[in-house]
């Protein structure tokens, strides 16, 4: 009898601790709720992206820099649903940024516009990687989407400076002034050495 009774309240026991485990796994899980939804609040607010052309020289660069056009219009496609949805977002944005630094069109082909790509490029990245983590850090996101902008910013208007200087005519010589300074046209300056001379070692 006394062994059926110590059965029975270990049984009531067990049961007992199930239930409250159950409503403490339901509670926790009503919390990750509520903050992955201010999370999302958060990005959704903070992803507000520069989509059109700064400047006339980017402007014009869309028709001809088609790698630069398609990146632009991703940008301009605001993900609306889930947090999902912004991870798929950035991870296009994550590509399309590639393909930027493959194919620069010859005129932006310069230390000055390769710079801030690739700058642009580790942003995009980091965005990423930011919003691909378990616990993701939406304050640190949004900052990444501001410093995106200005990197956009920076980038078009650096294209801008180049249009403008390539615009200014050449004085008469400069041309040849600047083959002289060329240093890839320069004569090596390797001396010649006549295998005829004795060496001493």
């Amino acid at each position: 009898m006394k062994y059926k009774i110590a059965v029975f309240f270990s049984l009531v026991f067990l049961f007992l601790s199930c239930k409250n485990d159950n409503e403490k796994r339901i509670a926790e899980n009503k919390k990750e709720m509520q903050k992955r939804e201010v999370i999302f609040k958060n990005i959704e607010k903070g992803w507000v992206f520069y989509d059109t052309p700064v400047t006339e020289a980017s402007e014009k660069s869309i028709a001809s820099w088609n790698e630069w056009r398609i990146f632009l219009a991703e940008l301009a496609q605001k993900p609306k649903k889930s947090i999902g949805a912004f991870q798929q977002k950035s991870k296009a944005l994550s590509k399309k940024v590639m393909a930027l630094d493959d194919n620069i069109p010859y005129e932006y082909n310069k230390p000055q516009i390769k710079s801030r790509l690739s700058t642009l490029i580790t942003k995009v990245r980091l965005l990423d990687l930011f919003i691909h983590l378990d616990n993701i850090p939406d304050k640190k996101v949004t900052l990444l989407v501001s410093e995106i902008n200005l990197e956009l910013v920076s980038l078009q208007r650096q294209m801008d400076k180049i249009v403008e200087k390539s615009r200014i005519p050449l004085e008469e010589g400069e041309s040849d002034l600047l083959k002289m300074m060329d240093t890839t046209r320069a004569i090596p300056n390797t001396p010649i050495i006549d295998p005829n001379l004795p060496r001493v070692e």
